[in-house]
């Protein structure tokens, strides 16, 4: 079973994929939990471009790896798909080897965050989109996408806290409020043309009670007989 988390910013996706894994495993399933863009070394690396362009170009000055001191300049919606789907390729790879074998994968963000992301929040082609997630999926899409649905003032407020606490800060936390408010109407407008993989959660409830829900409505999509269970 292949399950998807989605969500804006600041909307707990981490501690729910977190909380998800730990129930399937205790449920004596094989699981594998990764993310997006990453799971991968080099989808990782290409992860780390992304989202700390500059930290990343000046590692690579700083190992030799790259020339110059101009500036980097902003990175184009166009050059963001591309990198992702690159990013995507790899994983995929990988994530179909560990469903070959019977294994739940947990994946924090998949394709609806690009179609998401650069399409409503950039304004990138979507036929465009889909044709750079064919190339990288070849077709492989989540039997359960479950959406974390969070006011974008609040999703705001818990990033700009995890930050003083001295957690990450990316280019993509620090865009507009009306950027993030596109995300989140898509998110939503994408759930609801396709309500047999989607499934909404109010991720303003505590984490706890949160992620009964999340199990619970989990529990009622698994099959009858798993292949992942553990002896």
């Amino acid at each position: 079973m292949f399950i998807t988390l989605e969500g804006g910013e600041g909307a707990g996706k981490t501690t729910q994929s977190i909380l998800l894994a730990e129930r399937f495993r205790v449920a004596r399933y094989i699981v594998r939990q990764t993310r997006e863009p990453g799971g991968t070394p080099l989808a990782g690396a290409i992860r780390a471009v992304l989202l700390h362009p500059d930290a990343s170009l000046t590692a690579l000055r700083g190992v030799g790896l790259a020339s110059g001191d101009e500036p980097i300049e902003p990175m184009l919606p166009t050059t963001e798909v591309l990198l992702l789907s690159a990013a995507r390729a790899q994983h995929v790879a990988r994530i179909r080897k560990w469903l070959a074998t019977g294994e739940v994968v947990i994946c924090d963000r998949y394709t609806d965050a690009t179609r998401v992301y650069q399409g409503a929040g950039r304004g990138f082609a979507l036929n465009d989109i889909t044709v750079a997630e064919r190339l990288a999926t070849g077709g492989l899409m989540p039997d359960l996408t479950l959406l974390f649905d969070l006011p974008v003032e609040e999703g705001q407020r818990r990033r700009q806290h995890a930050r003083s606490a001295g957690g990450e800060w990316n280019r993509i936390d620090a865009e507009s409020i009306a950027f993030h408010e596109r995300v989140r109407a898509a998110y939503l407008a994408l759930a609801a043309t396709e309500p047999a993989r989607w499934l909404v959660f109010d991720a303003t409830l505590p984490p706890a009670s949160l992620a009964e829900q999340v199990w619970e409505a989990v529990q009622a999509r698994l099959p009858e007989t798993g292949e992942a269970h553990l002896p």
